[in-house]
């Protein structure tokens, strides 16, 4: 595999991303609310996973007060089982420490078992369920927490 470059997300990355995007959630985010999260949310980093100068992935959090808060970790299906995932949510987790937030949380499918072990595997615990969370199966969404001063 050629080397993986993460870095903080640029408009000329949005198609690529995209392009991850609908590969890999049911009810992608449209190109406007991308922009918007670039453009305007000062909450908001993003980082993206290049491959040979193509997105392969990505990952995103909100920063409110002293908690991140992960909307997004997606790896284009033909790159996965390859640590990018790990790495991308390691990018986030580097953020919110140098950013000295003390606790990052996230919600994530129930039936999601891939992704429920990364977040287990790097100190998340599931601490609560929204039911019926997820518009296109209302399928409940595990919330889970990593505490930094735990």
């Amino acid at each position: 595999m050629s080397e993986v470059r993460i870095e903080p997300l640029k408009n000329e990355y949005i198609d690529g991303l995209l392009a991850v995007e609908h590969l890999c959630f049911a009810t992608p985010w449209s190109r406007d609310t991308f922009i918007y999260e670039l453009e305007s949310n000062n909450l908001a980093r993003y980082y993206v996973a290049l491959i040979d100068g193509q997105v392969v992935g990505y990952g995103g959090m909100w920063s409110v007060v002293n908690e991140g808060h992960i909307t997004n970790i997606a790896v284009h299906p033909l790159h996965r089982r390859k640590g990018l995932g790990q790495t991308l949510l390691n990018t986030l987790l580097l953020y919110a420490i140098g950013a000295s937030l003390t606790d990052v949380t996230l919600e994530v499918r129930a039936s999601n078992e891939a992704a429920k072990a990364l977040y287990e595997h790097n100190g998340f615990v599931v601490e609560g369920r929204r039911k019926e969370y997820y518009s296109d199966n209302k399928e409940d969404a595990l919330i889970m927490w990593r505490h930094f001063n735990d």
